[in-house]
């Protein structure tokens, strides 16, 4: 049975940083596409940024440009997301996602796509 588990969210002042960890267990992610989306309340799940494989250029929503990069590490069977010059408007829950198939970057942005989720970790930018 394939697992994620999402660790590193926080409370964080604007212009802080913090690095999202993602432990998956019950598969390899060598091949996966990963991803990670991000929620508040009352609004859709929105894509962050993903890849389909590790070191592949990610594909990434045009608002995290140049602060948020992703990681895998096979070895580790781990994703993470590091996030710099955070931004109020970064608050949200986050989570991981995963699917065994290899998307296209047109679909890799679909929530649907995923075959696998995380609980999300909170994070929150605020003075």
């Amino acid at each position: 049975q394939v697992q994620l588990v999402e660790s590193g969210g926080g409370l964080v002042p604007p212009g802080g940083s913090l690095r999202l960890s993602c432990k998956i267990s019950g598969g390899t992610i060598n091949t996966w596409t990963m991803a990670w989306f991000r929620q508040v309340p009352g609004k859709e799940r929105e894509f962050v940024i993903g890849n389909r494989r590790r070191g592949e250029s990610p594909n990434y929503v045009n608002s995290v440009k140049g602060r948020f990069t992703m990681s895998r590490d096979n070895a580790e069977n781990a994703m993470y997301l590091q996030m710099n010059n955070l931004k109020p408007d970064d608050t949200a829950t986050y989570y991981c996602a995963a699917t065994t198939r290899r998307l296209i970057t047109s679909t890799m942005r679909d929530s649907s796509e995923y075959d696998y989720w995380g609980r999300g970790t909170q994070v929150t930018v605020s003075s």
